[in-house]
């Protein structure tokens, strides 16, 4: 399925984030993720929204150059020609990122790997789900007699919402539900195939979403990206949800002691020989800022969470950033809260009631539990590279992934096996 964990560091063919290098034994889907180029809509989602960006990151960088320049030249001011041809680059990097943007993202970002080879560049999304399908069947068959973990992937229910023709009009709710019950389809045939090889009471399955809804996400006048169900409310935060992995590796193996991890076991969870799990807080980040805390409150059961950081969405009220396209994590696009605003979750799941020291007696109590538990928190935390920085987010041509000679990437070996 879809990976989006990046790939290379420092040339096409190094694959230093590629899933074998991470603990993965066979890997078959998208290095990348799903975007409407890859449908080859009318409606181009990265090139809407990434255009403007690196048009106006060129125009500015080139001026810098020619003021540099000019200043050299005339000695107006001392600067070294090393410092502006590594400025020069830059600005051709975000000319190629902005050039590149016109009709050449479904060929750089819609591909499918098998483990390191690139088989379809690019890809052809009528028989992706199929194809994914199949080589988790195969999976499941090939490793039936010792014990495997199977991660997938899906690329339902992700804009463009890529549904075969077999489920389209299916659905009282639209393209979306069509998705889902497309979606449905795919685990169901999955569940099916765990039965057939007598392998239900020996394997655990558990299914998870890694984020809400794409709420911005339409198509002409009608909105592709869904909704966040019963939970809809005053307040949202722009970050993952996701389950990780490392929760159920006691299950597999030991953890390594000199590692400082914040997930907890699930196995007395799941064993059922206590009631609730080892998780007291969760972090609710954007990007690298730290948006809410959750507290899990044991003795009482109750569910507190507080938002240090909101999105400020437009319209106002709409529970989204439809103007901006997607809700920014830091300066004029987010409102920071001082004090926090609390809500109680057990009580209020919605979070359309935020909470004072006059309305909630445990106000003080709760707020100084979930700053103790943020200093704890941070105290764990290393400085890394941001992988989220403009330069790591700009194409680098040296980086792309090709099956072919570059830049003539295209080729379909799915269709040729099939």
């Amino acid at each position: 399925g879809k990976w989006h964990m990046g790939m290379n560091c420092k040339t096409r063919r190094d694959h230093c984030h590629h899933p074998l290098n991470h603990g993965f034994d066979y890997f078959y889907g998208m290095p990348f993720t799903l975007v409407n180029e890859c449908q080859g809509t009318d409606d181009p989602e990265l090139a809407k929204s990434l255009q403007d960006t690196y048009w106006l990151y060129t125009q500015m960088i080139t001026l810098a150059v020619f003021t540099l320049v000019i200043g050299k030249l005339a000695n107006f001011f001392p600067v070294k020609w090393k410092i502006i041809i590594c400025l020069a680059i830059c600005g051709l990097l975000h000319f190629l990122s902005w050039f590149s943007s016109y009709g050449f993202t479904k060929y750089w970002n819609c591909i499918l790997m098998r483990n390191h080879d690139v088989t379809e560049q690019p890809m052809n999304l009528n028989k992706t789900t199929s194809n994914m399908l199949k080589e988790a069947v195969t999976f499941i068959k090939r490793n039936k007699h010792r014990p495997f973990l199977l991660f997938v992937s899906l690329l339902h229910v992700h804009t463009p919402l890529a549904t075969t023709e077999k489920f389209q009009g299916r659905s009282r709710h639209g393209l979306y539900g069509d998705n889902v019950e497309e979606m449905d389809w795919i685990v169901g045939k999955l569940l099916d195939v765990i039965d057939k090889e007598s392998l239900k009471n020996t394997t655990f399955i558990y299914f998870a979403s890694d984020h809400g809804g794409s709420l911005e996400a339409h198509r002409k006048n009608s909105q592709l990206g869904g909704w966040n169900g019963i939970y809809k409310g005053k307040i949202l935060v722009s970050s993952s949800s996701s389950c990780r992995l490392k929760s159920l590796s006691s299950l597999v193996t030991p953890v390594l002691s000199f590692r400082v991890i914040d997930g907890r076991t699930l196995l007395p969870l799941l064993r059922g020989t206590v009631r609730h799990s080892g998780h007291e807080f969760m972090f609710h980040y954007c990007g690298i800022f730290l948006h809410a805390v959750r507290w899990h409150q044991k003795d009482s059961g109750t569910v507190w969470k507080a938002h240090y950081a909101t999105p400020v969405f437009q319209p106002e009220a709409s529970g989204a950033c439809f103007r901006r396209g997607i809700c920014p994590c830091f300066g004029d696009g987010v409102t920071h809260h001082d004090p926090p605003l609390l809500f109680n979750l057990s009580q209020d799941p919605s979070e359309a009631n935020p909470l004072s020291a006059d309305t909630e007696p445990l106000f003080d109590t709760v707020m100084r539990r979930i700053r103790k538990a943020v200093e704890d928190h941070r105290k764990t935390l290393t400085t890394v590279p941001q992988q989220l920085s403009p330069y790591n987010n700009i194409w680098k041509p040296w980086l792309q992934p090709c099956c072919g000679t570059f830049p003539f990437c295209w080729c379909h070996e799915e269709n040729n096996k099939a």
